[in-house]
């Protein structure tokens, strides 16, 4: 089923089928919808009287917010998954949204998705957790909420262990395969602090109380919410230095291995011109001039320019060893 609905109190709970009847019942009435067709969305909003552009907003990309109307409050939110294997800065994190309707004694909870937060949630009311079933509409939603963030921090302890082994692997075996991977990472902190910043702004408006619907004795309960998002916020923005010093750590060590192989073609050249320069010298065997060279006619003039040119490659190699180059 697309559509649930359930009314519960302290007494225990009871499922019903008609949205009029479940609304007009004594308890808490949630009615769940997921992926629902248009009609049921339609049915939903008509009996609620939730606003059709507040149900479009649930099916589209707009971001976390909470709003405020007549006889209920809207809160929009999104769930948070990291996705493998992706390179568009969009696909990094995998988001799903969630619209929460609360009314003095109803809610009405909209996704196009199974959401593992809601179902977490629901399960609670079905096995009549007692205090659940004792509190009100907005302790629901607290707990809605609640774990929806706590599905966040699971999302940032797998950024967390990438950092950890990009940061292994750029003090090892840098390759062109870590700077991709680090890349990667800062992508996903950039997407998912995108997403932080209006959940925060979300979370806020209900830690402060301002929806008539949320009773003051929650408050404090939404006041948490927003202390783990603030959390979220700090921890995102020390990794993002963390892939950032990553990447830093990288370019220099590309760079300090660059330098190292300059250094050594540096030692090449130089012991190989001045034997480059005797052999063009030696390679000028002009004949019928008494401005010849008078060596290219001695029975030892080649054995003596090679102990001539082997002697000094001996002391350059031991004068750049003297010196650290090589």
């Amino acid at each position: 089923m697309t559509v649930r609905s359930v009314v519960y109190s302290a007494d225990g709970t009871t499922d019903y089928t008609d949205l009029a009847e479940a609304r007009g019942a004594d308890g808490t009435t949630w009615v769940r919808v997921s992926d629902g067709t248009p009609a049921e969305l339609d049915r939903v909003a008509e009996t609620f009287g939730i606003h059709p552009l507040s149900v479009e907003d649930v099916r589209n990309d707009v971001r976390p917010k909470t709003e405020e109307f007549d006889d209920h409050t809207f809160v929009l939110l999104k769930t948070a998954s990291l996705r493998r294997g992706e390179t568009t800065f969009e696909e990094e994190i995998r988001t799903r949204n969630v619209g929460l309707f609360v009314g003095d004694d109803w809610i009405v909870s909209l996704s196009t998705h199974d959401l593992s937060a809601v179902e977490r949630v629901w399960g609670m009311v079905e096995s009549e957790e007692g205090r659940l079933l004792r509190q009100g509409a907005d302790f629901a939603v607290y707990r809605i909420v609640d774990a929806v963030v706590d599905d966040y921090f699971e999302v940032l302890d797998q950024i967390e262990d990438q950092i950890e082994a990009v940061e292994d692997d750029v003090t090892t075996a840098a390759d062109i395969d870590t700077l991709e991977v680090i890349n990667n990472v800062r992508r996903e902190l950039l997407s998912f602090r995108k997403l932080l910043w209006p959940t925060r702004e979300a979370a806020g408006s209900l830690a402060r109380g301002d929806p008539d619907q949320i009773q003051e004795s929650t408050e404090k309960y939404f006041r948490d919410v927003y202390d783990h998002l603030v959390q979220l916020v700090d921890l995102t923005e020390t990794y993002r230095d963390l892939a950032s010093g990553a990447r830093d750590i990288y370019l220099n060590s590309l760079s300090l291995s660059t330098n190292e192989v300059m250094k050594r073609l540096t030692v090449v050249a130089t012991v190989v011109l001045p034997l480059t320069f005797v052999v063009g010298v030696y390679g000028m065997n002009f004949e019928g001039s008494p401005y010849n060279m008078p060596e290219l006619g001695w029975t030892y003039g080649y054995p003596a320019v090679m102990v001539g040119m082997l002697g000094v490659t001996v002391v350059l190699v031991a004068y750049f060893r003297r010196s650290g180059y090589v």
